[in-house]
Parts: C-alpha cells; structure tokens; sequence
C-alpha cells in the first residue's frame, strides 16, 4: 500500500478552519491521548454522526494505533461506514494501518491530522 499523502486544507492566514463536526472530532482525539497519557489520540464519525474515540495501546502482547482502535470500535458498534476521522499525533505523517483502517470502511472519508495543540497539520484525503 503506498505511504498515504498528507494534503494542506488552504485557509486564510496560515491556519486550518474545520467544519464544527471535524473540530469536534480533533478534540476528542485530544482527550483521549491525554486521558491515557498516550502517544496517540483519534475520533471517528459514523454514518449515523456517532462518535468514537480511542488512545494508542502498546502493550507487550498488543499494540494498536489509536485511529485502528476507534474504527474497531465503530465498527464493533455496527458502524458501516466512516464519515472522518482524526489523529493528534507527534508524529509528522499519518500511520499506515491507521489509514488502511478507515479505508476499509470509507474511501473517501478525511482524516485530520492535527498535533498535542490540536493545531492541523493537514488533512489525508487519499
């Protein structure tokens, strides 16, 4: 599977504006990181517009992202489809399996990806 593409959202003045459900979205994924104290956070939305966030889990017998927990989740809850997702990360890209988890479900779902400020960083829209 190819690295997946990091995509700017142009704004005015340097700085990303979501729509209300997509910035609910990033702050979620916030809480969720420093809820765990965690290197990752994520949120979901649904078809329905439920929401479901998760943390980074790194155990010695499992590791999971956080974007992979919060579609597992949606989809334990009989999600079928994904309408975005985002990621508050350190990191300066988005994961691989994060990506191919939320593209099981939606195609052509966004997935902000935003940093521990909750500034965006970009949106992956591949």
């Amino acid at each position: 599977m190819p690295e997946p593409t990091m995509t700017a959202v142009p704004a005015p003045a340097g700085e990303v504006t979501l729509a209300a459900e997509d910035a609910k979205l990033v702050t979620l994924a916030r809480s969720a990181r420093a809820r765990a104290g965690a290197v990752e956070g994520a949120a979901v939305r649904d078809q329905d517009g439920r929401t479901y966030a998760a943390a980074t889990v790194a155990l010695p017998s499992l590791a999971i992202t956080a974007l992979q927990l919060a579609v597992a989740s949606a989809v334990a809850a009989g999600a079928t489809r994904l309408e975005a997702a985002a990621v508050v990360t350190e990191a300066s890209a988005l994961d691989g399996s994060g990506h191919a988890a939320v593209r099981d479900l939606a195609a052509d779902a966004p997935i902000v990806v935003a940093g521990p400020d909750g500034t965006v960083l970009g949106t992956v829209v591949e």
